[in-house]
C-alpha cells in the first residue's frame, strides 16, 4: 500500500525542512489536524462501523452514477474473522443499500453472517475473495461498471500524470489487459488479482476499475478519484494539443504526501457526511 509519510526527496527548487512530514497535519494550515481512522474497543463496535461506512460508500456511488444493473460491488474484511468479508447482496440498487442488507462470506463461498436471505453477485466474489486472498493488507475492495472507467478501460493504459490529484496513483496502479469475460470462474478472480498487484487500483480491460484500501473510506475515494481520473484522461485526449505530465520527482511527493491510508480516509469523510446528512444516516440501520 501507500508508503509512510516521511520526509520527500527535495524537488527542484522547493525547500523542504528536514523535520519528519505529518501527511494528516500538513493538512490544516495553523489550525487542528483533522481526526484520522478511528480506534475501536471491539471488534463488534469496528465491525459495525465498517458496515454503515460500507453502506454510505453504497449511496455516495449511487448519487454519482456508478450503478449499473446487478453489476458492482464494495467488500470490506470482517475485523475479527480474517478468512471472512462482507460483500452487497445481489440485485439491491447502490442508492437502497443499508448496512443491515450486507452479508458476510467466507473464502470458500459460505455466507456466515449478516443479511442470509440474501445472495451474492458470483463475479463479485471470484473476483473479492481473490483479491482479499492475496493481499493481507487490503481491507475493502471497490469495483463498478462506472460510465468513463469503461471508457478508458477501452484502451487498455493507464493515467497519464496530468494532475496533481491523480498522482495519487502514481506507480500505484496497473492494467488488466487479459480479459476473459464476465469473471464467474475463479481463475479470472486470481488474474485480476496478480495483475493489482501491491497496487492502489487496476484498470480493468473491457470491463472497468478496481480500488483498494486499508478502510472502505479509502477504497472509496480512490474510486471516485479514478472515475474522475478517466474522464479527465478522455477529455483532454480530444485535444490536439501537447499535454505537460508532471514529472516523476513531483508525482512521487504528491504520492507520498497525499496517498497514505490516513489521508485517503480522511478525503472521503466530507461525501460520507453529505450523504448522512441528505438521508438522515438512514443507511446506517
Amino acid at each position: 500500500m501507500a508508503p509512510s509519510a516521511t520526509q520527500p526527496d527535495v524537488l527542484p527548487g522547493i525547500q523542504l525542512s528536514t523535520k519528519p512530514v505529518d501527511a494528516m497535519a500538513a493538512m490544516a494550515h495553523r489550525g487542528k489536524a483533522l481526526p484520522g481512522i478511528p480506534k475501536f474497543a471491539s471488534s463488534a463496535k469496528k465491525r459495525q462501523w465498517q458496515l454503515e461506512h460500507m453502506a454510505g460508500a453504497f449511496r455516495v456511488f449511487a448519487r454519482e452514477g456508478y450503478a449499473e444493473g446487478i453489476s458492482g460491488h464494495i467488500s470490506v474484511r470482517d475485523p475479527e474473522f480474517e478468512d471472512r468479508f462482507w460483500i452487497n447482496p445481489l440485485g439491491v440498487h447502490f442508492g437502497m443499500l443499508k448496512a443491515s442488507d450486507m452479508i458476510c462470506v467466507n473464502l470458500d463461498g459460505d455466507v456466515v453472517d449478516g443479511n442470509m436471505a440474501g445472495s451474492i453477485n458470483a463475479a463479485g466474489f471470484q473476483i473479492h475473495s481473490a483479491v482479499h486472498r492475496s493481499r493481507k493488507d487490503v481491507h475493502a475492495i471497490c469495483h463498478t461498471h462506472s460510465v468513463h472507467g469503461r471508457a478508458w478501460s477501452a484502451f487498455a493504459k493507464p493515467l497519464d500524470m496530468i494532475n496533481q490529484d491523480v498522482c495519487y496513483f502514481y506507480k500505484a496502479h496497473s492494467v488488466y489487459s487479459d480479459y476473459g469475460g464476465i469473471a464467474n470462474e475463479s481463475s479470472e478472480g486470481e488474474r485480476i488479482a496478480e495483475s493489482l498487484g501491491d497496487g492502489k487500483a487496476a484498470i480493468l480491460m473491457n470491463h472497468g476499475l478496481l480500488t483498494v484500501g486499508e478502510t472502505v473510506d479509502e477504497a472509496a475515494f480512490l474510486f471516485c478519484l479514478m472515475e474522475r481520473s478517466c474522464k479527465i484522461q478522455l477529455l483532454t485526449d480530444r485535444v490536439e494539443l501537447e499535454k505537460n505530465i508532471v514529472s516523476d520527482e513531483e508525482a512521487a511527493y504528491n504520492f507520498k504526501m497525499a496517498s497514505t491510508p490516513e489521508t485517503l480516509f480522511t478525503e472521503f469523510q466530507p461525501h460520507y457526511q453529505y450523504e448522512d446528512y441528505l438521508c438522515n444516516g438512514n443507511f446506517k440501520k
